[in-house]
């Protein structure tokens, strides 16, 4: 039976509703940031792929989150700085379930990926001396395989669920993005199993490599207590503090939008806290994670010796 419903081709993000100067402003803030993200990765990505001393489980894994990076900074950041400049933006319909796609990819990357990080730094702080017979580059690769898989197939979960759905009545989101929770909110479908299937797919994504993390650094507390001198505590502790700095700074502002109850926050807090893990994070991870790093800074002043002197 024919029901007399008008079918949604195209969304409304409203992006944020502030005065024009403050948009100049943000909009110049995010495009400068845009830029450094895409330089600083794809540094990182060509410094490890191209320099020897860089050929190591650590940095392989970073050149790995790099390309994360770029993809979520990718996804969202252009259309933002759209969204930005005519105060709101449409999308259509398949671009948004695209967009959703490869966001939720991305971040699922991003989970991955920190998390087997937080198990390179476990063998190599609490089982020094097989590490190199652990993380060989066949096991490397398979992890980085593993993680790729598993970030493009469970989200993909999602993604059929919100394309069968059925959206009839108000097409407008008041986001920046379309993140799949106030989108599903614009279905005049059942979306019941719909929020059932966020959080049981939220489990492998976000609550178990979590638990991996936690675990992971909890061993690795312990070791490192066992050292006897405090310098060497230091020293050793200070390889894990870059991943401990992002993993805050990353799941700090997943727990805060998607898992912890947001009746305090508002939408443009939770925005806010939105923009940090999908534009700011990726633009950070380079600086805190590498860039600092002594070994970095030799391959870069290595790469730029040979340029001069080419």
């Amino acid at each position: 039976q024919e029901k007399n419903q008008t079918v949604v081709t195209e969304f409304i993000l409203l992006g944020f509703q502030i005065s024009q100067n403050l948009r100049i402003f943000l909009f110049c803030l995010l495009l400068v940031v845009y830029c450094g993200t895409i330089c600083g990765n794809l540094l990182i990505i060509t410094l490890v792929s191209t320099s020897k001393n860089l050929h190591t489980p650590m940095y392989f894994f970073i050149s790995q989150l790099s390309i994360s990076d770029l993809i979520l900074a990718t996804v969202i950041a252009p259309n933002l700085l759209r969204i930005l400049l005519n105060n709101g933006g449409a999308i259509t319909y398949i671009d948004c379930i695209t967009q959703q796609f490869f966001f939720g990819a991305a971040e699922g990357l991003e989970c991955f990926f920190l998390t087997v990080m937080s198990y390179d730094r476990y063998v190599a702080i609490c089982n020094p001396l097989r590490y190199s017979t652990i993380m060989t580059s066949r096991h490397c690769v398979t992890l980085a395989i593993i993680c790729w898989l598993f970030g493009f197939s469970i989200i993909f979960v999602d993604l059929i669920t919100a394309a069968n759905l059925d959206f009839c009545g108000p097409n407008v989101i008041d986001h920046f993005f379309c993140d799949i929770v106030p989108l599903i909110e614009l279905s005049c479908s059942d979306i019941f199993f719909v929020h059932l299937e966020i959080y049981v797919v939220g489990i492998p994504i976000v609550l178990i490599p979590t638990t991996i993390i936690i675990l992971s650094y909890t061993f690795i507390v312990r070791a490192v207590l066992r050292i006897p001198s405090s310098t060497g505590r230091q020293k050793v502790f200070s390889t894990c503090s870059s991943h401990l700095i992002v993993v805050s700074i990353f799941y700090w502002s997943i727990f805060s939008v998607y898992v912890v109850p947001t009746k305090g926050f508002t939408l443009t807090m939770s925005k806010i806290l939105s923009l940090l893990y999908t534009v700011f994070t990726p633009f950070v991870n380079p600086i805190i994670y590498s860039l600092r790093n002594k070994d970095i800074k030799k391959a870069v002043q290595g790469k730029f010796h040979k340029s001069v002197t080419w």
